[in-house]
């Protein structure tokens, strides 16, 4: 009885330690060049419905299903979403917009697993007819899930995908 009591006391120390050391927040950024006035971009960008044309998401499930709230390219519009495995379900809310230079949002996830993230477009002016755009989000990790992050690289999981969707991004607008 005595060695059961030391064998769960050692597993709770060893996740304890584990939630000590791993990764409170995620952050994941890619940045492209477009050939094209900021202004121009950033009016494309700030439309969450447009993301159809070139999230690298929407590719995963042609077949996902999609509800819209409110007005798109202004704060409170909500663009939800029902898709297959490699795209869960979940909600993507503006919350903030400053004119030609960035569109926040707030992406809660429902499946695979809860989570809240915060996200962004941000447009900078090169030259007269050149943009970078950042994509990205950061979050919180949270308690458990703070210890799988020990074992698993937002960078690398979801960079791959931001880099796709701006590779497309750079193809749809350059063509209009």
């Amino acid at each position: 009885m005595i060695i059961l009591i030391y064998i769960i006391a050692a597993i709770v120390m060893l996740l304890l330690l584990l939630a000590v050391i791993s990764p409170k927040n995620y952050h994941v950024n890619r940045n492209i060049t477009i050939n094209k006035p900021v202004s121009e971009v950033f009016e494309y960008l700030k439309y969450l419905k447009n993301q159809s044309e070139w999230s690298p998401w929407e590719a995963k499930d042609p077949d996902m299903q999609k509800e819209f709230v409110g007005t798109d390219g202004m704060v409170g519009f909500v663009s939800r979403w029902k898709g297959n495995k490699d795209v869960g379900e979940g909600e993507q809310e503006i919350t903030h917009i400053k004119e030609n230079d960035i569109v926040e949002t707030q992406l809660r996830f429902i499946k695979p697993w809860k989570s809240v993230s915060d996200a962004y477009l941000k447009v900078t002016e090169i030259s007269d007819n050149t943009t970078r755009v950042s994509w990205g989000f950061q979050g919180v990790n949270k308690f458990p899930m703070r210890i799988f992050m020990l074992f698993m690289n937002m960078d690398k999981a979801v960079g791959k995908d931001f880099e796709e969707g701006l590779n497309q991004l750079k193809k749809v607008l350059e063509k209009k």
